[in-house]
């Protein structure tokens, strides 16, 4: 008897439902995370902090009364959960700014109780494991003033404007839900109210329209699962116009809510996003919502918000519209499992807009990694996990999350190399297991490994959980025979890596000929000897940017020895030089009284001095604070022996 009332009380659900619906890039990194900061400075949570993971949220209904002129919402929102154990209450997410009015289970009201932001239903009896209920939640209120946060009112050219924006805490500000990245809602349909002068934004196709006494009510319906975050509502005068991408025979419809007053602007740039849309089906597979659609709606800050299906945006820049669409594939198909693996959203947005570089506009591509590649290494630390989940400003960092995090899968594209990298990509974005669901770090490297046959333990421990980046001190010299001699010397900008692991981008230049060639940096101070069938000139470090590094420097150690002697060794440590001290390490066979100079890159002496030097390893110390930043040379001379290596004052 229990088990056909509560279908009936589904069923009946589904049938008012069906009476219903007959009725610049590094300026928006900072706007979203300076927006955050404002929206959750006071609020101190992580993804811990949130209701008890006790169910599985199946469909929800939301009906919101909202006038864009008024900070107020009225919110009636149905329920339809499944119990994963036996239970008499379950907590949702729910602020203690709002007030709830009543809940109604069963048609009755059922009691409830309010602990901080966690609201726990008691139910009249226990509910049986897996068995589909439902609830409804009555409540109104004036969300928390959080600046740009999770609800907002402003106004544009006069007119006011409402908009919702919820990552990573802020659904439960306006609505309640269950916001924890473990859960996501199988389906929803969104009805909003509002002035009738208005028009309303959201997830998903519209399914119907009335007005009555001033007022409207847009029924938006979505049929894709949806994490609580991307749930999303946006009113002011908007007016509309769509786009659509072909792609293999069909077509996705980009459907535009923009101010008038941006029409004319908003035509132009956003038609620039046919061509992102049809590179990414190409790599990654057709656009996730395809059955719906793709949309924009412009809100009032300069960044962007990725709601599913409905894009928020603060302007028309080609790298915002590249990122936010990006996020469809990575972000809401498969969302990160943890806001300590948001890089798995940002930083895959971030570099499928450089891959929009490099395939639609290739001039800013090489500018593009430079570009993060100097912010990634500005400060010595940062590990791509976020250690912190409670901090937004660090869970929206542009120099981690970001930058770091695109640079990243740069050099996993380079590790696994491209076939297999973007092979791995696509079966992880692809993988039924995770798709339209959460994934974690281990999740992408399980699938890159299995494309690659390569194993990327390593790789994940220093750039995933370690902090920093190499730098390199690669001396070259090749002999009569052109045999070439490539000698590898690594430092750490962070103690948390004793080593970087990695293949070795090189480019050889000599006699009219260019040579690119890869070498596996396993060990410190590790010696390649390379057959090269022409006289070398030149060897260039990482000339297509693959590797997060800095302060590298490649020298050409040249020495002359009688027969039979033993040539003199050179190493500067570190290298560039920093603090003004020129630490210089000399090898040699035997004692001796030397001459060493410090000379410009012309051949010019600036300082030299005689030093006795002995068998073995001799560790010298010169000041040059006194000099520029630039390259120069440090040589030794010892008899007939000499030996010269460059080094770099900053």
């Amino acid at each position: 008897m229990k088990k056909i009332s509560l279908l009936l009380i589904v069923c009946t659900l589904n049938g008012a439902i069906t009476a219903q619906t007959a009725e610049p890039f590094e300026a928006f990194i900072e706007g979203e995370k300076n927006a955050w900061l404002k929206a959750q400075a006071a609020l101190d949570r992580n993804d811990l902090v949130s209701a008890d993971n006790r169910s599985d949220i199946r469909y929800c209904r939301m009906h919101w009364t909202v006038d864009p002129a008024v900070k107020y919402i009225r919110g009636e929102v149905t329920t339809v959960f499944e119990p994963s154990e036996s239970t008499g209450n379950l907590e949702f997410d729910f602020s203690a700014a709002l007030t709830m009015d009543s809940i109604v289970f069963h048609d009755q009201n059922v009691p409830f109780s309010q602990n901080g932001d966690i609201l726990t239903v008691q139910f009249p009896t226990v509910l049986p494991a897996f068995l589909p209920d439902s609830v409804t939640f009555f409540y109104q209120g004036e969300p928390d003033s959080t600046g740009f946060g999770a609800f907002q009112v402003d106004q544009h050219d006069g007119a006011p404007i409402l908009w919702t924006l919820s990552e990573p805490y802020g659904a439960m500000e306006w609505w309640p839900c269950k916001q924890s990245l473990n859960d996501k809602i199988d389906s929803v349909d969104i009805f909003i109210t509002h002035p009738s002068a208005y028009r309303a934004a959201s997830n998903g196709l519209i399914a119907g329209e009335t007005t009555s006494a001033g007022w409207t009510t847009v029924h938006w319906r979505h049929r894709y699962p949806i994490a609580a975050y991307l749930v999303c509502m946006a009113v002011t005068n908007y007016e509309t116009f769509s786009l659509l991408a072909p792609f293999g025979g069909d077509t996705t419809p980009i459907v535009n809510y923009v101010y008038p007053e941006d029409w004319d602007h908003a035509q132009i740039h956003l038609a620039e996003n046919v061509a992102h849309m049809q590179l990414f089906n190409q790599l990654f597979g057709l656009y996730p919502f395809q059955q719906e659609k793709y949309g924009h709606a412009q809100f009032g800050w300069g960044g962007g918000m990725e709601h599913q299906t409905m894009t928020f945006i603060g302007g028309f820049s080609w790298e915002l519209l590249a990122h936010e669409l990006a996020h469809h594939w990575f972000g809401d198909k498969v969302t990160c499992g943890s806001w300590e693996d948001i890089w798995l959203n940002e930083g895959f947005a971030t570099y499928l807009t450089g891959l929009c570089y490099e395939n639609l506009q290739p001039q800013w591509w090489y500018n593009f990694r430079q570009i993060r590649n100097n912010h990634v290494t500005s400060l010595p630390d940062g590990s791509l996990r976020v250690d912190d989940t409670s901090s937004v400003n660090r869970i929206f960092s542009g120099r981690l999350t970001y930058n770091k995090g695109a640079l990243v899968l740069h050099m996993l594209r380079w590790v696994c190399g491209d076939s297999a990298f973007f092979a791995g990509v696509r079966n992880y974005v692809q993988d039924p297991a995770l798709e339209f669901g959460y994934a974690r770090t281990a999740d992408l490297q399980a699938h890159l490994e299995a494309a690659s046959g390569i194993d990327l333990d390593g790789f994940f421990a220093d750039w995933y959980e370690g902090q920093g980046y190499p730098s390199y001190q690669i001396t070259w010299s090749q002999d009569d025979d052109d045999q070439l001699k490539l000698t590898f010397h690594q430092t750490q900008s962070h103690p948390s890596v004793s080593f970087f692991e990695l293949p070795i981008p090189l480019r050889l230049y000599g006699a009219g000929q260019e040579v690119s060639i890869r070498l596996q940096n396993s060990v410190n101070d590790q010696t390649h000897i390379l057959g090269i069938d022409f006289k070398v000139d030149s060897v260039v470090f990482d000339p297509d940017l693959w590797l997060i590094t800095r302060d590298n420097v490649v020298s050409q150690v040249t020495h002359t020895e009688e027969p039979g002697d033993s040539a003199l060794q050179l190493r500067v440590e570190p290298n560039p030089v920093r603090n003004g001290q020129l630490q210089v390490a000399i090898y040699a066979k035997n004692e001796a009284n030397a001459l060493m100079a410090v000379e410009t890159i012309d051949g010019k002496t600036i300082y030299s001095r005689f030093e006795p030097i002995i068998s073995g390893q001799n560790l010298v110390s010169w000041d040059v604070a006194g000099l520029p930043a630039g390259t120069y040379f440090f040589s030794v001379k010892s008899g007939r022996q000499m030996a010269r290596v460059s080094f770099l004052i900053l």
